[in-house]
């Protein structure tokens, strides 16, 4: 049985997701705040969380960053009142791995839950430790190290990453990118791809200014140099 985690501040919103998710299998568990939802994630070791934005001590964006720095890798998926782009961004940026912005329906939110608890699944284990010039890239506890300086990678760094790495020295376009690691038919916009990309080269190249490894291929998307 796979177990949720519900981090959200609104009871009625969270005795309505507990309703309906529990009816369909999963064990649900819920934290009303950022610090009892850090708590409860390193307790439990959900197989997904959804996470509210919108918290009464600290919001989502810095809880994400927190449940991310404990190297936790279960799919998380915000939920927003806000539809700008940038606040999207910038969720996924946090290391979210998907968003739905209120008011959402239940048949939504409960595919995009299977669609990252499967993700999860089939991605985990897959590869190890990747060498990429003077990094080496630890997929499965999602950091690189080189030399002293270790950087932890967020779940859509290291599925990019992995994208790359089995297409190595071939051009990835953006648009497969997009299709592979979200997946969900309402992804973000090429740029999301870039910012991820410029994170990627801070933390993998040597000189990000002048990568050696994750090569922009113009018009088309990017490639993995090893």
């Amino acid at each position: 049985m796979e177990r949720i985690l519900i981090i959200e501040d609104e009871r009625e919103m969270v005795r309505g997701l507990r309703d309906v998710l529990e009816f369909e299998g999963y064990e649900v568990v819920a934290a009303e705040n950022g610090a009892d939802g850090l708590r409860e994630c390193l307790r439990v070791h959900p197989d997904c969380i959804i996470l509210d934005i919108m918290l009464p001590d600290v919001n989502g964006y810095r809880v994400c960053r927190q449940i991310r720095a404990q190297n936790v890798r279960a799919p998380i998926l915000m939920l927003t009142a806000k539809a700008q782009e940038y606040d999207k961004i910038r969720g996924l940026e946090c290391g979210a791995d998907d968003y739905l912005t209120k008011p959402f329906g239940v048949g939504e939110l409960l595919a995009r839950l299977k669609a990252l608890i499967r993700r999860s699944r089939e991605y985990a284990g897959e590869i190890g430790v990747v060498r990429v010039g003077a990094s080496e890239v630890d997929v499965r506890h999602c950091r690189v190290r080189r030399g002293r300086t270790v950087h932890s990678l967020s779940h859509y760094e290291v599925e990019i990453f992995k994208l790359l790495h089995a297409h190595a020295d071939q051009p990835v376009s953006r648009d497969q990118i997009l299709d592979h690691v979200w997946g969900t038919g309402k992804y973000p916009s090429n740029r999301t791809v870039d910012n991820f990309i410029v994170k990627l080269r801070k933390k993998i190249e040597e000189d990000c200014a002048n990568p050696r490894h994750i090569l922009t291929i113009y018009g088309v998307g990017y490639k993995l140099s090893l």
